[in-house]
């Protein structure tokens, strides 16, 4: 298979028009997208959001919101470990309708519901949901404190937000090994798979620019939650950021 350079390779960083190039990226890798996930993180993502799952249900939510759901793992995994209702969001119309397609096979029809929704203008009304999450989607947010914010409003008050996102190793010789790897072996392997070069330059570079630790933190916080934290995972390749609405 030929690795196809993307047409709407996104700006990796907060820029005008990014939104719509991110859904378009994601649309066209979105028929082989959880098998890359699995092949390219050697399945250690699964653990990842097994802990953000664990996490969340720690506060027993009823509704859970999802953002930049995706193919809907996260949500469906909510759902499987007993919150009432999940709804999932994105932006990517063809991420979502792989999503949907899981449901019925998993029983969840009646209570995961995924459908189109922007981060940073969420179609819900203040303080509809007792929990939310985010899997690596803050990242390509086009506006990253509006998507932040945002969530705040449709939070109640004292409700958990859950990010997982990755962040980058400091430590010898974990910083250059993964250095190594996500810039030049990911992209060819992720391009040769799913026919999309772009996608998987885009996530180095995606990842290269994110505020991530403290920067992060600092964002969360001017956003309007509170007791923000950071856990660091597998060496810190990944984070779980946490905060409450006010």
């Amino acid at each position: 298979m030929t690795a196809v350079a993307t047409q709407n390779y996104p700006s990796p960083a907060e820029a005008e028009g990014k939104k719509a190039d991110v859904a378009s990226m994601f649309d066209t890798i979105a028929p082989r997208y959880d098998f890359l996930n699995r092949v390219l993180s050697m399945g250690i993502d699964q653990g990842w959001r097994k802990r953000v799952i664990a996490r969340v249900m720690e506060g027993a939510p009823g509704r859970v919101l999802d953002v930049a759901t995706g193919t809907g793992d996260l949500a469906i995994a909510a759902a499987q470990a007993g919150a009432g209702e999940v709804v999932g969001v994105d932006i990517a119309e063809e991420m979502l309708a792989v999503g949907r397609r899981k449901l019925p096979a998993r029983k969840l029809d009646e209570r995961v519901m995924l459908c189109y929704g922007d981060a940073e203008n969420l179609p819900f009304d203040d303080d509809s949901f007792d929990a939310a999450t985010v899997a690596f989607g803050v990242r390509n947010f086009e506006n990253l404190d509006a998507g932040l914010t945002d969530m705040a409003r449709v939070l109640r008050p004292g409700a958990r937000l859950v990010i997982l996102e990755f962040s980058q190793p400091t430590a010898f010789p974990v910083k250059q090994v993964y250095g190594f790897y996500s810039r030049h072996i990911l992209p060819r392997i992720g391009g040769w798979l799913s026919g999309d070069s772009g996608a998987y330059r885009y996530l180095p570079d995606s990842i290269a620019v994110f505020p991530h630790g403290e920067a992060f933190l600092a964002r969360l916080r001017a956003a309007g939650y509170a007791d923000v934290s950071q856990k660091r995972l597998t060496f810190g390749i990944a984070s779980i950021y946490e905060g409450r609405a006010a």
